[in-house]
């Protein structure tokens, strides 16, 4: 069976970047070589709120980004969602401003992902946070993804066991 990602909105978003500074393409890259030759090997998802963000982004490319992630299965948002989001703000995990984060972190943990792919490391893909993100999620009941960005994904046993 296939591990699942869940694609926060910095993927597709990075898969289209114009930036040109030296992190920006260097981002872009591992992004589009890690979609090329890695992503078919998991099972995708992402969300409403990744198409929403996108559909607002100022991002120069969002249609693009849009219609790249056209064919990925969207995971439900459902009801425990909203309370899942709400603790993880009352507990510091996320920001409150923006929501987005801990909306995705929320998706990706109760939907049981194994990955939630991101190229936001203030938030979400932060070793530092990390602890404090398993401690809350183990609180809650809820299953605890890995926080991942694209070439800390590449290679690998993506089988499960």
């Amino acid at each position: 069976m296939k591990k699942r990602v869940y694609i926060e909105t910095s993927i597709p978003s990075f898969y289209f970047e114009t930036r040109t500074e030296q992190e920006m393409v260097a981002r872009k890259n591992w992004t589009i070589d890690w979609w090329k030759n890695e992503s078919h090997k998991f099972e995708l998802v992402t969300s409403l709120a990744v198409l929403e963000e996108l559909k607002k982004s100022p991002h120069p490319n969002p249609k693009r980004a849009l219609d790249f992630i056209q064919n990925i299965s969207l995971i439900p948002l459902v009801e425990e969602i909203d309370s899942i989001v709400d603790e993880y703000i009352e507990h510091f995990v996320m920001p409150k401003d923006p929501k987005g984060d801990a909306l995705h972190l929320a998706l990706a943990s109760y939907h049981r992902c194994h990955f939630l792919l991101t190229w936001n490391c203030r938030n979400l893909a932060n070793a530092n946070k990390f602890e404090h993100i398993r401690h809350i999620n183990t609180v809650l009941g809820l299953y605890v993804p890995i926080l991942a960005t694209p070439p800390e994904l590449m290679g690998g046993n993506t089988e499960e066991e």
